[in-house]
This record gives structure tokens, C-alpha cells and sequence, in this order.
């Protein structure tokens, strides 16, 4: 069982059921016209969530989680504090890059740094890709020098599937009032390059920067890349 217990339901709409983007998932959206890109079963490009996702500018959907540590934490009690979530596989290339270069982990620094609460949540189900228990999660945590406020499991995709969450990476980030403010990709360069980090446009960290400053974000949507999250089928 999810150690996640979501508390608003999200929406359904029509449409493929679950953003799982597979290969056949692939080519279903792109006859569908969403302009998804893979290679070889990766998500390159995040297209519409098949469920109904959020909309910024609303009330993020609540959700009350107890992470990996054993800290409970619920969207309604961090009212007050800006809110990161980063949905991440550690066995995926994408997430790799930026782990590898550090580039998640500076951002988790500066966002913590600034009061923010980040939370790095583990969609993958049972058997798939990227599935940890916590003392695992716990340890990837430190052997890469990662610094969010805490890891949450969400191994039946309650909490993934409720945001809409395609890929890993996935950004979100929810203001002080609890509501959504930015859902995207981390940058602008899909692909697993380190040497692009620097050449694309930090779409994350500007949207994270506007927030803090109680400034409108520019690109407060922005298409996710990276491998897909492997939810429970």
C-alpha cells in the first residue's frame, strides 16, 4: 500500500487513462495530436495528462504523505511556506544529468535555503523502474548530496496521478497560499547532455524565483521532459 493518502480527488476526463508514456502510449498520443517524443520508450517531451491536472492559479490538490523518514507531510499544514515538488526516478538518464551535475541538488540548496519545503516524490510502482523502499531512497538521498526536505513513496501514483505528473523530472511549485504557481520541465533542452544544462533556459529556477518574490511567473507552464513515470498499470 502507498504510504501517500490523497485527500482531494482529481477530476476524470476523457481520453487515454494514465500519462504512462510506453512506446504504444507514444504513438496513441501522437495520433491524438499531443506531440509526444520518445526514444525507445522514454518520454522526451510531456504531452496533456490523460487525468485532469491542475491548473495554475488554483489550489494545488491536497495531499498528506509520510515521507521517508517518517515525517507526515501535509499540503494543508505548509500554508505559509513555498512548496517544490519533484517527481524523480534515480535510474532514469534524465534525472541522472542533473543529479550527476548537481544542478538538482544546487536547486534543492537555494530553495531550502530560502524557506521553501521541496519534497522529491517516487512515483514508480512495484517491479518498475525506479521503485525504492525508504532505507534505499534514503540512501540515494546521501550518497548524492541531495537536499530536499524530505522523499515521499507514492508507489500506486495517488499523489502522481493527482498532479498529472508525465515525467522525471517533473516540477511543480506551489506559493504560500497553496496555490499552484509553475508545472513543468526543470529546463528547456530535453535531452540527457550534461554540457546543456548551461545553454537552456532555467525554466524552474526563474519560476521559483518569481514565486519567492511574489512576482507573476512568465512561463508558468512548460512542457516536462525526461523518462516516463512508471506507474502502477
Amino acid at each position: 500500500m502507498s504510504q501517500a493518502r490523497f485527500l482531494a480527488r482529481p477530476k476524470a476526463c476523457s481520453g487515454p487513462q494514465g500519462p504512462e508514456m510506453d512506446r504504444r502510449g507514444a504513438l496513441l498520443a501522437a495520433a491524438a495530436g499531443l506531440g509526444a517524443l520518445t526514444l525507445g520508450g522514454t518520454a522526451l517531451l510531456g504531452s496533456t495528462p490523460a487525468l485532469a491536472a491542475p491548473q495554475v492559479g488554483q489550489p494545488a490538490p491536497a495531499f498528506s504523505a509520510t515521507d521517508t523518514s517518517g515525517v507526515v507531510r501535509d499540503l494543508s499544514a505548509l500554508k505559509g511556506k513555498i512548496v517544490v515538488l519533484e517527481w524523480t526516478n534515480a535510474d532514469c538518464p534524465f534525472v541522472r544529468k542533473h543529479y550527476g551535475a548537481t544542478n538538482m541538488q544546487t536547486l534543492q540548496k537555494e530553495a531550502t535555503a530560502a524557506g521553501a519545503v521541496w519534497l522529491s516524490v517516487i512515483s514508480s510502482a512495484p517491479g518498475e523502474q525506479g521503485n525504492v523502499d525508504a532505507a534505499t531512497a534514503n540512501q540515494l538521498t546521501a550518497s548524492r548530496g541531495a537536499a530536499p526536505t524530505g522523499v515521499i513513496l507514492d508507489p500506486d501514483g495517488t499523489i502522481g496521478r493527482a498532479y498529472g505528473a508525465q515525467t522525471t523530472p517533473h516540477m511543480y511549485i506551489i506559493d504560500q497560499q497553496g496555490v499552484l504557481r509553475y508545472m513543468g520541465g526543470i529546463d528547456s533542452i530535453a535531452t540527457t547532455q550534461v554540457a546543456d544544462i548551461g545553454k537552456a533556459q532555467p525554466y524552474f529556477r526563474d519560476a521559483f524565483l518569481a514565486v519567492s518574490r511574489g512576482q507573476p511567473v512568465k512561463n508558468a507552464v512548460t512542457r516536462p521532459y525526461g523518462c516516463s513515470v512508471k506507474y502502477a498499470t
